[in-house]
């Protein structure tokens, strides 16, 4: 599956309800459909270093995000909706309705 670019990361995540953190220009947080904020949090590297993120870093963020690898990947991909990502939270336990 390969690396990503950190821009097209950061783009997919606020769109499925992550914001910046405040006070931190790389760390994303959560925010159910109605407005909560959860405990559930992802980093990005910065930098001129970091314009691609490397499998290793999305494997890194797939765990913060409390995903498995491949369903990250349909997280940043874009076929998988915000709906269904806090769903599964929520059936895990990581978040509450």
């Amino acid at each position: 599956m390969g690396e990503a670019n950190r821009r097209d990361v950061e783009s997919a995540l606020r769109k499925k309800g992550f914001r910046q953190s405040n006070g931190s220009h790389r760390k994303f947080v959560f925010y159910t459909c109605g407005g909560k904020k959860t405990s559930v949090w992802t980093e990005i590297s910065h930098g001129s270093k970091h314009r691609d993120l490397s499998e290793f870093i999305l494997h890194k963020m797939a765990d913060q995000c409390r995903l498995s690898y491949p369903q990250f990947r349909r997280l940043i991909e874009c076929p998988m909706s915000r709906e269904e990502y806090e769903g599964l939270l929520v059936q895990n336990g990581n978040v509450r309705e």
